[in-house]
């Protein structure tokens, strides 16, 4: 009997029965937090990628991240020159925090010394060491050194075994995979591109593979035969592949994590499918399931692999020593060992990931007294009394709504507020005619009541034909397009028609735009609506129609109480919704409501509005002291970010003061429009506004189909202000910066302020890092150039025909140019304008809050009521 033969067997027995004993659907889970859900562009809703690894620090993420796929997520040194270039980073503060950094270490080195190499590294300006290790003298030195590389030693990155093969340059296996899963991917999960759809794809992703994998010319006929003998079910095949491959028990979860983050685009979208519906509750483990079966059949011939221990080289850190720390080669053997430890030890720490974190955090730093100067001098104005406000509007915090609040208020003797776009309300939406619902609200939470838009029966039937008569035409467009005799003939039909179309959209985009918008709501004539407020029964949905009284009366109460509106009514109030407006734009519902799953707000104003002017609801509130008066009416508005326009979409009966309010504001709008547009469109790149109306220029871009950038959307989104509109209102905050209402003397509890930080502010720290991870990483979590995307599968983009599904922001959306970044990649910036007590009471109970703080994903700070700013990270 051969011993070795025995004991490996035993081992293999006691592996396979561990890997039958695991439950694979929970190292799934846990594995998945390295990606992000990734729903279809039509309802973009902004992620940050890193939501699920919050729990350990910024630091340790970036570094996790450098190590497992070599994606950088600090700002490199060329965003990093560039800022400090135009002045966005104080040195002095760049200073601050590394002397902080410094008085954390325990290095056994003189601070002089320590203090002057670091100070050097820290520039930008020279090159780095890595382009400078090709002196002779460094690798002798090395060698000798040699012993010192094993108190630096590493564990290594899990790699999948078709990365390794790569590494070993034996085969280009990794690329071949990726390219196989995308190829299953597009077939499975489209939902309007496909001519031919992937057939039985009800019975889920794994079974239509496995089914369909044997006639797959792409792979060896061997291959083809070996997986047409996997299990039934996905579950068991991948616990087989992954015993087969001989992955170590402990490092499944590390193993699945590496496939994951090969195409985390495509795997993020398996991820959002399988959190919509129960039926497709286990479609990750499926895509895991067919990734690693074929990566297992593919690699079978090169098993095992053997890769040798690495070790951190010695080079590079003496290099650092030799440029940095002026300090001749043949110096070092003439040093002690503990000492050369300890040089070696600051020149390992402080590297390439830290050098770009002290400089971010000086950025940071940099923004946030910026931004404090503004507002503690704008308290110390003395401001002139006031008229009284004639009309009060309720806007989302978004940025873009700071300067047209800013202009507004300039305008006339109007209040502005700031909430969450989605007012609070839980709601999925319903328009008119259509057969399709729209989660209105933020995506960490889910809808629990229906409203639809309806009409009288009449009415709506007409509508319906028009509406029906439109869609039809398109889908009978589309048939012939892909009819094999009807193309031949379509272009001699359709030909004069599209000619005029492009035409008028090429060279007059802004008048065909609006023609053909009159054109087809000239042919619509939708009716006048009505809202379904009242609970209604329906067997049709899952949700419940519309609302009870108590429920009214909870939404009504809770949006005014989070505004900050629950005295001083004016004659009227408009809550306005916010959305955008632009042309061949893939990237459309990004620059929507970034609060409402990628649509406009406008819904979700409109409900809030009639809920608010309902005689029950307002006598019930103020039954609780929340008195409204009979002539303060609410109407609803939406606030058109392309072309800085306020539409309104509600207007009820108005009291005869509240028309007077209504006359006053019409009056002033176009003015307001004007100005917003005037500030607004010089930032954008390549536009002579020289003697052109800024207004009409607007409008031209977000009618455009070839404009790659119809507006900023939130970049330079920096800081998210929680206070009273007079601390920030005599503020040009430059449209950088979140505004949500909040006076802390009304919240004795603290309870509106934790609604704040869990809500709004999250959304807004989602986008913030959305923004930043599109910036700092664009090739692994942007989306490229607008111009080369390729709209697939009917829910995202590519770059050609065999990418990863992009995830992230165009790189129109952050960059002036190829060379030039907009955006700063700045964490966001949390500022409350209440008594200490209240922030601490608010990190002792709201853990989430605390570990983000902690871990470096936001930074806070507050404003006592004395206007004392203090810094909380």
């Amino acid at each position: 009997m051969n011993p070795v033969a025995t004991l490996s067997e035993a081992f293999h027995l006691k592996q396979e029965s561990n890997y039958f004993d695991l439950d694979l659907s929970d190292a799934v889970a846990s594995a998945s937090k390295v990606i992000a859900p990734l729903g279809p562009l039509n309802a973009f809703a902004a992620r940050h990628p890193w939501q699920g690894l919050e729990y350990q620090s910024f630091d340790k993420t970036a570094r996790w991240f450098k190590e497992t796929c070599d994606v950088a997520i600090y700002p490199n040194k060329h965003l990093l020159l560039s800022a400090s270039e135009q002045g966005e980073i104080d040195e002095n503060l760049l200073e601050d925090v590394l002397k902080k950094w410094l008085d954390a270490q325990s290095l056994e080195l003189s601070r002089d010394t320590a203090e002057r190499f670091c100070r050097k590294a820290l520039r930008l300006d020279i090159p780095p060491v890595s382009q400078q290790t090709d002196l002779p003298e460094l690798s002798i030195m090395a060698k000798k050194l040699n012993r010192f590389t094993y108190q630096f030693s590493e564990a290594q990155a899990v790699k999948t075994y078709s990365q390794r093969l790569e590494q070993l340059g034996k085969i280009n296996l990794a690329q071949e995979l990726n390219r196989h899963m995308i190829k299953w991917c597009k077939l499975y999960l489209d939902e309007s591109q496909a001519v031919w759809s992937l057939p039985n794809r009800k019975n889920g992703f794994y079974q239509v593979w496995r089914n369909l994998i044997g006639h797959d010319p792409a792979l060896k006929a061997a291959i083809r035969k070996q997986l047409k003998n996997l299990p039934d079910q996905s579950e068991p095949a991948l616990k087989i592949a992954l015993l087969n491959l001989g992955i170590p028990f402990s490092e499944v979860q590390s193993y699945l994590e590496a496939h994951l983050l090969a195409l985390p685009g495509w795997a993020g979208m398996m991820l959002w499918r399988s959190q919509q519906s129960p039926k497709e509750s286990s479609l990750l483990t499926e895509y895991l399931a067919v990734r690693i079966s074929l990566e297992q059949a593919v690699v079978k011939p090169y098993l095992p692999l053997k890769m040798k221990e690495e070790h951190v080289p010695l080079e590079p850190l003496l290099a650092a020593w030799y440029h940095w720390g002026d300090m001749p080669i043949d110096q070092w053997s003439q040093l002690s060992a503990p000492e050369i430890k300890a040089r070696l030890t600051l020149a390992y720490r402080f590297d390439e990931i830290l050098r770009n974190q002290l400089w971010l955090e000086a950025w940071e730093k940099t923004y946030e007294a910026h931004l404090m100067k503004r507002v503690t001098a704008s308290r110390q104005t003395t401001v002139t009394k006031e008229k009284p406000a004639l009309a009060q509007f309720v806007f989302c915090i978004d940025v873009r709504s700071e300067p047209f609040r800013r202009k507004l208020e300039k305008a006339g003797p109007f209040e502005t507020f700031g909430t969450a776009g989605f007012f609070g309300l839980p709601i999925e939406t319903c328009e008119l005619g259509s057969q399709h619902s729209h989660p209105s609200l933020p995506v960490m939470f889910k809808p629990q009541y229906k409203v639809r838009e309806s009409a009288s029966e009449s009415e709506f039937s007409r509508y319906q034909q028009r509406n029906s008569a439109v869609h039809s035409l398109g889908r009978t467009f589309k048939t012939l397009k892909h009819n094999l005799l009807t193309s031949l003939v379509l272009p001699e039909l359709s030909g004069p028609w599209l000619s005029l179309q492009t035409l008028g959209r090429t060279f007059v985009p802004r008048q065909a735009g609006q023609s053909f918008r009159r054109i087809r709501q000239a042919w619509l004539r939708k009716p006048a609506t009505k809202l379904t407020l009242d609970n209604t029964p329906n067997m049709e949905t899952e949700l419940p129609v519309g609302f009870s009284l108590d429920e009214k009366i909870r939404y009504a109460r809770q949006a005014l109480k989070m505004m900050g509106l629950t005295e001083n009514f004016v004659p009227l109030v408009v809550i306005c919704g916010h959305g955008s407006h632009s042309t061949n734009n893939p990237y459309a519902a990004s620059l929507d409501c970034g609060a409402c799953g990628g649509a406009s707000s406008g819904f979700n104003a409109r409900v809030l509005a009639a809920l608010c002017n309902l005689p029950e609801v307002r006598e019930a509130l103020a039954a609780e002291g929340i008195n409204i008066p009979c002539e303060t009416i609410f109407t609803a508005a939406e606030h058109i970010t392309t072309v800085d326009e306020l539409r309104w979409l509600y207007v009820p009966a108005l009291s005869s003061a509240a028309q007077m309010a209504f006359a006053r504001i019409q009056a002033a709008l176009p003015k307001v429009s004007d100005a917003s547009c005037a500030e607004r469109i010089v930032k954008l790149p390549g536009l002579r506004v020289n003697g052109k109306n800024p207004k009409l220029e607007a409008e031209r871009l977000a009618e455009d189909w070839s404009e790659i950038r119809p507006e900023w959307g939130l970049a330079r989104n920096a800081a998210f202000v929680i206070g009273s509109r007079e601390l920030t209102k005599e503020c040009d905050l430059e449209g950088r910066v979140f505004l949500h209402n909040y006076h802390w003397q009304k919240d004795r509890s603290g309870t509106l302020l934790a609604n704040i930080i869990s809500g709004p502010a999250t959304v807004a720290q989602w986008i913030n890092l959305q923004y930043y991870a599109s910036t700092v990483a664009p090739h692994y979590y942007g989306s490229g150039n607008k111009a080369t995307q390729t709209v697939t599968a009917g829910i995202g983009v590519m770059q050609g025909n065999a990418s990863d599904l992009l995830a992230g922001l165009p790189w129109q959306s952050v960059m002036l140019s190829d060379e030039q970044f907009y955006h700063a990649p700045l964490r966001l910036l949390i500022v409350i304008e209440a008594p200490s007590e209240y922030i601490e009471r608010l990190l002792h109970q709201d853990h989430e809050f605390r570990q983000k703080l902690r871990n470096s994903w936001i930074r806070l700070a507050s404003i006592d009521p004395k206007g004392s700013w203090k810094s909380w990270s």
